[in-house]
């Protein structure tokens, strides 16, 4: 049996850490796994912004429920789960995520926790476990699955290189160029068209 997995921002819904940079106008909350590898120096340069400009947890996800998912992004995905079991592993936070998981039918979502205290105020998070993506694909491997992945940044890549076929979607070029043993596409109809070249059954869009 075929599992696909998928990343989540930047492949079906837009950049949250963007999207809450561009309503505060704080430059440096722009900054996403594709152009920093170490999720954890990420994460507490993002905290300690929060922090000093005194930004809370509804703040953040009032920015997220005007967001809508990536053009296209819902009827691939529909596309896809006639064909395979698909799961969204993603860096994002359950206190992020639901808004955009209902606009996308609530697809099976693995993902992080954040620490908030009683002001709103972001103090920590919890990860599932390290290098979650990779560890995820190897867990559906050892269910006898056959892992097919795809992602956008450097967060994704132990998670290509774990399935049995990872594809680059919508990845930055300095992604595309130290990953180029992983094909990259940029459209969704593209994307369709890896999948099936990937898997190992006869499929037709």
């Amino acid at each position: 049996m075929e599992l696909a997995c998928l990343d989540l921002e930047g492949v079906l819904i837009p950049e949250i850490w963007i999207a809450f940079a561009e309503e505060t106008g704080i430059e440096e909350l722009k900054a996403t796994t594709r152009d920093i590898p170490d999720y954890d120096v990420l994460m507490k340069q993002r905290l300690r912004l929060l922090d000093q400009h005194g930004l809370t947890l509804p703040q953040i996800q009032d920015t997220i429920s005007r967001l809508t998912p990536l053009e296209g992004a819902a009827e691939f995905l529909d596309w896809l789960r006639e064909r395979f079991q698909v799961v969204i592993l993603s860096d994002t936070f359950y206190e992020f995520a639901q808004p955009l998981m209902r606009q996308l039918g609530f697809p099976a979502l693995l993902c992080h926790k954040l620490e908030v205290d009683e002001a709103g105020r972001i103090v920590g998070y919890t990860l599932r476990q390290r290098d979650p993506k990779r560890q995820s694909v190897r867990a559906f491997q050892l269910l006898n699955y056959r892992v097919i992945a795809t992602g956008d940044s450097y967060n994704d890549t132990t998670m290509l290189t774990q399935a049995e076929a990872g594809i680059l979607f919508h990845a930055p070029d300095n992604v595309i160029s130290e990953f180029s043993q992983f094909p990259a596409v940029q459209t969704f109809e593209e994307l369709k068209r890896a999948f099936i070249g990937a898997s190992n059954r006869s499929l037709t869009i």
